[in-house]
C-alpha cells in the first residue's frame, strides 16, 4: 500500500467527522444566507394579500415615475463620487507606495479613519459645514442645498476613500522593478514609463477600486438618509416602502432592483482580482522608489492635505457634538453625550451595539476559520465542497439593507419555528455574521495557505487526530490572521446601520441606529456625539489588535524567520 494511501487510511475518522462539520455549515448558511434571499424573491411575486402575481410588482414599480427615478440618482451619484475617489485614492496610494516621503505611518492610520466610523459620521459633518446654518453658508452660492445628491456625494467619498485606496496601494506595491530598469535603460520618459508601465500595471487594481467604490455608495443608506433630503435613492426608497408605508412586497421589489449592481459590480470585481494575480511573477523583483524631490514634495502635500480633510471630518463632528446648541449656543458641553436626554434606550444602545459586536467576533472568528479550513484542508470536494464556496462568496455581493429585510420576511414568517430569534440581539449577532463573512473568510484563506500542508500529513503519520494539528498547530500560527478577523467582525458590526435598521427591538437599539433616530429628531449634535462614541470603541479595538499583534507575531511567527 503506498504512503498516500496508508495517510487518507489514518485520517478517515477525522475525515468523517470533517464531512459531519461541513454539512452542519451547508446547514447554516441555508438557514441564515440562503432561505431568506429565497423568501426575498418569493414576496418579489406576491401581492399584499400572498396571492402569486408573477412581475406585476416589478411592473408597478417601472411604472411610478417617483420610484424609477431613484434608480437614476442611484446610478449617477454613485458614478460620479466613484470618478472622484478613484484617482484621488490612487495618487495618494502612489504617494505611499512609489514615493519617498516622511509620515507614511501617520498617512496611513489617517486613511483608515473612515473606515472605523459609521458611514453617517460624515453626513452629519456635511450638515455641520454646509447645512442651512453650516459654518461655510455665507459663502456657498445662492440654492446650494447639502441636503441633496452634493451632500450625499461628498460624504461618499470620504466613506468610501479607504476601501479604493488600499486596493490600489496593493496594486502598486506589487510592481516589477524590472520593467522599470528596461525602461529606463531604453531612455524613456518618466511621463511614457508612467502612461506604458505603471497604469498597465495598477489597471485591475483601477478596475477592482471603481467597482468597490461604486458598489458602497450605490448600496449606502446611512449617508442618503442623513443629507438626502427629498433626494431619492434606492437605499431610502427601501427604508420608506418597508417603515413608511409597510409594502413589504414593493420593499423587495427595490431590494432585488438594489442587489443587481451589487452582484454585478462582485463579478466584476473577482474578475479583475484574477487578472490581477495573473499579472504577477514568481521572478518578480520589488520596486524600491529612490529619491526625487519633484515628484515627493508635491505627493507629500497632496497627502497631506487629503490626510488633513480625512482627520477635520472627523475633528468637525468631534466639535459639533460638544456644541451646547446648534448654531445659537456654540459653547462647548458633554451634555450631548447624556444620550438618556434623546433616546429612551440612552448609553443602553451603545451596551447592546459593543455586546453585539463582541459576540459576533467571538462566535463568527471560530466558525469562519474552521470552515475555512475544512475547505481548504478538508474533504470539501464534490458538490458539498463546489456550494460551500459559492455560500461564502455570496454574503459580498448582498447589500446589507437587502439582507436585513431578508431576514425580516424569513425570520418573521409565522409559520417559521425560527422566527423566536426576531427582535432579540441573536438575529443581530447573525447577521452581522453573515453580512459580513466573505472578507473574514478571505483573510483566514490567505493565512491558511501559507501553511505547510505536510503538517497534516506529518500529523497523520504520526496518528495525531487531524482536530489535534488543527488546534495545536494551524490555529497558533494563525493567530495574527485570527486576531485579524475578530476586529474585522467587530469593527463593521459596531459601525453598520443598513443590516441592522429592519432587525432591532425595542431592547436592542444599536448605537448606529440610535444616531439616526437622533438625526431624524434633529438632535444633530446628540447624534454626532454618538456617531463619535462609535468611532472611538472601533479606534480602540483597532489599537489593541495592533497592540496585541505584535506580542502575537513575535510569540508565533518566530519560526518563518529561522
Amino acid at each position: 500500500m503506498s504512503g498516500t494511501a496508508t495517510l487518507r487510511l489514518r485520517m478517515a475518522p477525522d475525515m468523517r467527522l470533517a464531512r459531519i462539520a461541513l454539512w452542519l455549515a451547508a446547514a447554516l448558511f441555508a438557514a441564515a444566507l440562503v432561505a431568506p434571499m429565497a423568501m426575498l424573491l418569493v414576496r418579489a411575486a406576491q401581492d399584499q394579500a400572498g396571492a402569486f402575481v408573477g412581475l406585476a410588482n416589478v411592473a408597478a414599480y417601472a411604472g411610478t415615475p417617483a420610484l424609477a427615478s431613484s434608480v437614476w440618482n442611484s446610478v449617477w451619484t454613485s458614478a460620479l463620487s466613484t470618478a472622484i475617489v478613484v484617482p484621488l485614492a490612487f495618487a495618494y496610494a502612489y504617494a505611499l507606495a512609489r514615493a519617498c516621503i516622511p509620515l507614511k505611518g501617520l498617512f496611513r492610520a489617517a486613511m483608515l479613519i473612515p473606515i472605523l466610523a459609521p458611514t453617517l459620521l460624515p453626513a452629519l459633518a456635511m450638515i455641520t459645514l454646509f447645512g442651512n446654518q453650516g459654518l461655510f453658508r455665507p459663502w456657498l452660492p445662492e440654492g446650494f442645498s447639502v441636503y441633496g445628491p452634493w451632500g450625499i456625494v461628498a460624504a461618499q467619498v470620504f466613506a468610501n476613500f479607504p476601501h479604493a485606496a488600499i486596493i490600489l496601494s496593493v496594486a502598486l506595491a506589487t510592481a516589477d522593478a524590472r520593467l522599470y530598469e528596461a525602461a529606463t535603460v531604453l531612455r524613456a520618459s518618466r511621463l511614457r514609463i508612467f502612461l506604458t508601465v505603471t497604469l498597465p500595471g495598477a489597471a485591475y487594481g483601477l478596475v477592482s477600486a471603481a467597482v468597490v467604490a461604486f458598489t458602497l455608495a450605490i448600496t449606502d443608506f446611512g449617508i442618503p438618509k442623513v443629507v438626502g433630503g427629498n433626494f431619492n435613492v434606492l437605499a431610502t426608497d427601501v427604508y420608506k416602502q418597508v417603515v413608511g408605508q409597510q409594502n413589504f412586497n414593493m420593499g423587495a421589489v427595490v431590494g432585488l432592483v438594489l442587489l443587481v449592481p451589487a452582484v454585478v459590480g462582485f463579478f466584476l470585481e473577482r474578475w479583475a482580482g484574477r487578472q490581477r494575480a495573473a499579472t504577477l511573477s514568481g521572478r518578480a523583483v520589488a520596486y524600491v522608489p529612490a529619491p526625487r524631490p519633484a515628484r515627493d514634495l508635491p505627493l507629500f502635500l497632496l497627502a497631506l492635505a487629503v490626510a488633513l480633510v480625512l482627520v477635520g471630518i472627523v475633528g468637525v463632528a468631534a466639535w459639533s457634538s460638544l456644541v451646547a446648541f446648534w448654531p445659537w449656543n456654540l459653547s462647548l458641553t458633554l451634555a450631548n453625550y447624556d444620550f438618556a436626554r434623546f433616546d429612551a434606550n440612552g448609553w443602553g444602545s451603545v451596551v447592546t451595539s459593543v455586546q453585539m459586536a463582541l459576540l459576533a467576533a467571538l462566535l463568527g472568528t471560530p466558525v469562519v476559520f474552521t470552515l475555512a479550513y475544512l475547505l481548504e484542508r478538508g474533504p470539501a470536494r464534490g458538490a458539498l465542497g463546489t456550494a460551500l464556496r459559492l455560500a461564502v462568496t455570496m454574503p459580498l455581493a448582498i447589500p446589507g439593507l437587502v439582507l436585513g429585510l431578508a431576514y425580516i420576511l424569513f425570520f418573521n414568517h409565522p409559520a417559521n419555528p425560527l422566527g423566536v430569534l426576531y427582535g432579540t440581539l441573536a438575529i443581530l449577532v447573525l447577521n452581522s455574521i453573515v453580512h459580513f463573512y466573505t472578507v473574514a473568510h478571505l483573510a483566514a484563506t490567505a493565512a491558511i495557505r501559507q501553511l505547510d500542508p505536510e503538517f497534516e500529513a506529518v500529523g497523520a503519520s504520526l496518528k495525531v487526530p487531524l482536530w489535534h494539528t488543527f488546534a495545536r498547530v494551524t490555529v497558533p500560527i494563525s493567530l495574527p490572521a485570527v486576531l485579524e478577523v475578530a476586529v474585522y467582525l467587530f469593527v463593521n458590526a459596531m459601525t453598520t446601520v443598513s443590516a441592522v435598521i429592519f432587525l432591532y427591538g425595542p431592547a436592542t437599539k444599536t448605537a448606529s441606529v440610535a444616531v439616526v433616530h437622533m438625526d431624524e429628531a434633529g438632535q444633530q449634535s446628540a447624534a454626532a456625539a454618538m456617531a463619535c462614541v462609535i468611532l472611538a470603541i472601533t479606534a480602540a479595538a483597532k489599537l489593541l489588535q495592533i497592540a496585541a499583534g505584535g506580542a502575537v507575531e513575535r510569540a508565533t511567527q518566530r519560526w518563518r524567520r529561522r
